[in-house]
């Protein structure tokens, strides 16, 4: 009985000391509460500043965040983060001397401040990314720091977070890639042997592997000796039709538009009703590989009322025909060729043609930006196929649905529109864009490397074995 009653005595006492600690506690926490209002704020409460005031009320006048945060930096003086581009000083023959340029004493560039070399028409345009790209870091040494430069081009290139490889490569390969009299090799791959020699050469390319290394092939048959043995850089690609993907990804390289070769519909007020061509078809229609299904199609569609898919090229006036073919129809058509793209996309988008896409490999510049299925529209070629399922599809699209598309053609077309000097979100500053986009992949990749340089080189003394293994034991 003692022992029962000496234990409830300690539960109780316990019981009242935590009851008595539990009440100090609250009564310490209420006049803490009453003694720091009493004395004012504290400092670790927030206390909207004027710059907060500011975007508080520039936002909520409706001029949007975005807008707001670019009218800050501007006024600011803050700059926005650009991408840092080391760019090497080839010997002209890798790019304006494939334009005929002459170089004036030891200079290896054009002053492009007094005249800028041209660069050749046709289908040529349509694979020169190369030269809107190098025109543009040359640019950016004369641009000072203007506020919509999205690359510039540094000099130290362990500043820089890539190095570019100024090799015209699509215009190397359309005008010397053929065999002339008496040639064992054409000129364009001894131009491909001499890039991989001096790119080899460079401490850049040491140091790195070519992983932080960007190289235009852009036309698909271009670079098409060396790029086995670049392959660790980023290659910037109009599809990855013939390249093996442990050669050129969608992880690795880049994709870039092509340079429409119609002209832009500019001040466009056409309507759906004042477009007389429901679906229209101009180019090669016999195609090898993936192309087949461009002939399939025209056996379906040629009898098609409203349908234009006619045989069609550059000569006779031919881009002028598809100009004008283009700007008046609802849907154009872009089907698999030889690659999985080609130029007629983005010839429909400068036309504000709703485009027809039928290309299961397909991959589409700045995909991770833009939504393409806002102004295409995409069939699988199993579907394309079938009897009548194309037309019903299009026939099927309301008026109120391509309209919407139609606006959405001109709210996008900028980004594929190549300039010199580029401006804001061109197709030029889209492509900077997407490459900026790999860098931290780049970086990462690189630094995962380098986590074993200290022990790389290390020599270490063999001991000899415990005990000595007769010569012939083995």
């Amino acid at each position: 009985m003692a022992d029962r009653s000496s234990s409830s005595m300690g539960f109780y006492c316990w019981n009242s000391l935590f009851y008595w600690l539990c009440l100090t506690s609250i009564l310490f926490l209420l006049s803490s509460f009453f003694v720091l209002r009493s004395t004012g704020r504290p400092q670790f409460v927030f206390r909207p500043s004027s710059d907060a005031n500011i975007v508080s009320d520039n936002i909520n006048s409706g001029g949007g965040a975005a807008v707001f945060c670019e009218k800050f930096i501007a006024e600011r003086g803050v700059s926005k983060q650009v991408l840092k581009v080391f760019m090497y000083d080839l010997p002209p023959e890798f790019h304006f001397g494939l334009l005929d340029w002459k170089p004036e004493g030891s200079n290896v560039w054009p002053d492009i401040r007094t005249k800028v070399p041209n660069y050749p028409g046709g289908l040529n345009l349509q694979h020169s990314i190369e030269y809107w790209l190098t025109l543009d870091i040359l640019f950016s040494e004369y641009s000072g720091s203007s506020n919509s430069r999205v690359a510039v081009r540094v000099r130290n290139s362990s500043e820089a977070d890539v190095i570019f490889v100024p090799f015209f490569s699509s215009l190397s390969y359309n005008r010397f890639s053929r065999l002339r009299k008496q040639e064992r090799s054409s000129l364009d791959k001894l131009t491909q042997d001499k890039l991989v020699q001096y790119l080899e050469a460079q401490e850049e390319w040491k140091r790195s592997g070519g992983v932080d290394h960007i190289i235009m092939a852009h036309h698909p048959n271009s670079l098409l000796y060396a790029r086995n043995q670049l392959w660790p850089a980023m290659y910037i690609l109009s599809d990855f039709g013939r390249y093996p993907p442990n050669i050129a990804n969608v992880q690795k390289d880049i994709i870039a538009p092509y340079r429409h070769v119609i002209k832009s519909y500019v001040n466009d007020t056409s309507t759906y009703d004042s477009r007389p061509i429901l679906l229209f078809f101009q180019g090669a229609i016999y195609r090898k590989d993936g192309g087949v299904i461009r002939q399939e199609l025209f056996y379906l569609l040629k009898d098609e009322r409203d349908v234009h898919f006619t045989f069609g090229s550059i000569q006779r006036g031919g881009v002028n025909n598809a100009t004008q073919g283009m700007h008046s129809s609802k849907f154009c058509l872009n089907i698999a060729g030889d690659t999985p793209s080609s130029n007629r996309l983005f010839d429909a988008i400068a036309s504000h043609c709703v485009p027809v896409i039928i290309s299961d490999e397909i991959e589409l510049p700045y995909e991770d930006i833009i939504d393409y299925s806002e102004f295409c529209i995409f069939v699988r070629t199993s579907d394309a196929t079938k009897e009548k399922f194309l037309m019903n599809l299009i026939r099927g699209i309301s008026k109120e649905e391509w309209t919407r598309m139609w606006r959405k053609l001109q709210e996008v077309e900028n980004y594929f529109e190549f300039r010199y000097p580029s401006r804001d979100d061109d197709a030029v500053q889209m492509i900077w864009k997407s490459i900026a986009h790999k860098v931290p992949a780049v970086k990462l990749k690189l630094n995962r490397n380098r986590r074993y340089v200290r022990t790389s080189n290390v020599s270490v003394d063999r001991e000899p074995p415990a005990f000595m293994v007769p010569h012939s034991f083995w």
